[in-house]
């Protein structure tokens, strides 16, 4: 089952996903059916996987059912408003799952630690997030939160192989660089994040990402286990025969612009449009 190296081999990895992936999808259906409020949070260090894990969550599901949330910096106009007033407008309405990948944490972490808001802002976060997310909870939403815990070396090591990988290295920011200097500032701020908003009515769930595979399963089976569901999925569908049209005449196929087939062969003039 597990490599020398103690990482799960790929295929046994692949089958464990996909019958979680088929999961996620009776989880879809009931939260539709249900009209659930779902938001998962996923926070931790750049490079910790959480971008891995959201992928892997909604590569089977509806987009209209299961979206993500990555909100750029702030405009000027939501730098003055009240701090939570962007997210709120991003939380699930009923029928729908939220994934946040960063979310309001981005105060306690990256906006303490680069000077991006003022002690008293900071402060005023910690003291009024637990009562933010009170609310969010007697709304009737539904909320997970997940941080992504990766050692110091393998941060290090997935930032060179992003740098020499030409196809991943638009992931690699001054911001990611500048945070690696500031490894002790950010395990601080983690610390004082933690002891004001792991409560227990919304707790911090805290994932060992060191192994991205095993992050991945371990985090999707506990987000499952989050809320009791049962299959609603659909029976297959009887699809009608094509109604016959005898008086209509198709354009030949021919005259369309095709692509240049590099790669296989443009159809014959049959029926297809």
């Amino acid at each position: 089952m597990y490599n020398n190296n103690g990482k799960l081999k790929y295929k046994v990895y692949e089958s464990e996903l996909a019958s979680l992936q088929a999961e996620l999808v009776k989880l879809q259906y009931w939260i539709k059916e249900k009209g659930l409020k779902v938001c998962v949070i996923f926070e931790g260090r750049d490079a910790a996987g959480k971008g891995g894990v959201i992928k892997r969550i909604i590569e089977p599901l509806n987009p209209r059912t299961v979206r993500i949330v990555a909100l750029q910096k702030p405009t000027e106009k939501e730098r003055n408003q009240w701090y939570f007033q962007r997210y709120i407008d991003q939380l699930p309405t009923a029928g729908e799952m939220v994934l946040f990948d960063r979310s309001w944490y981005n105060r306690a972490g990256v906006e303490k630690v680069m000077g991006f808001c003022t002690d008293e802002e900071y402060k005023e976060f910690l003291r009024t997030c637990p009562q933010f997310e009170d609310m969010i909870k007697r709304s009737g939403i539904i909320l997970i939160k997940y941080w992504f815990s990766i050692s110091d070396r393998e941060q290090k090591k997935r930032f060179i192989a992003r740098n020499q990988d030409p196809m991943k290295r638009w992931k690699l920011s001054p911001m990611d660089i500048e945070a690696r200097r500031r490894w002790v500032d950010y395990s601080r701020a983690k610390d004082e994040m933690f002891k004001h908003t792991d409560t227990e009515n919304s707790p911090w769930y805290v994932v060992n990402a060191d192994i991205k595979r095993h992050a991945r399963l371990n985090c999707i089976s506990h987000l499952l286990n989050q809320i009791d569901y049962e299959d609603l999925t659909p029976e297959p569908i009887e699809f009608p025969k094509i109604s016959k049209h005898p008086e209509y005449e198709r354009p030949p196929i021919s005259e369309m612009n095709w692509v240049p087939a590099k790669f296989g062969e443009n159809p014959a003039d049959d029926e297809r449009s």
